[in-house]
């Protein structure tokens, strides 16, 4: 991951509203969440919301899908894995067994789509 997309993708999270959401929808695996949902459980009005999840959805950080009347969202896992690796890249010096076990993320929560 470069360097400029990084900070795309941290300052999208840089946000206590973008950030819970993202943390809301991490378990949801492949189902997410609706727009509905995710609005209630983070008391939003729908044209904030939408500000936040259309910042998301920019950065790559969460992606979209129509199901019949609702829009369901749900967490960009290899973008998130990316990010992660960036992070943590030579965090651990000539020691990588120290932050291995971070870096052996799957992808997500079990089900949860691999990109």
């Amino acid at each position: 991951m470069k360097q400029s997309r990084v900070l795309n993708v941290l300052s999208a999270l840089a946000n206590e509203h973008r950030l819970e959401a993202v943390r809301l929808m991490v378990p949801k695996g492949p189902d997410g969440m609706t727009a509905g949902e995710i609005g209630a459980a983070l008391d939003l009005s729908a044209s904030r919301l939408s500000f936040h999840l259309n910042a998301l959805e920019a950065a790559g950080l969460i992606e979209s899908e129509r199901k019949g009347r609702n829009i369901c969202y749900r967490v960009n896992y290899a973008t998130l894995r990316d990010l992660m690796g960036y992070l943590l890249t030579d965090c651990c010096g000539a020691h990588p067994e120290i932050c291995s076990s971070l870096m052996a993320c799957d992808g997500g929560p079990p089900g949860a789509p691999r990109s």
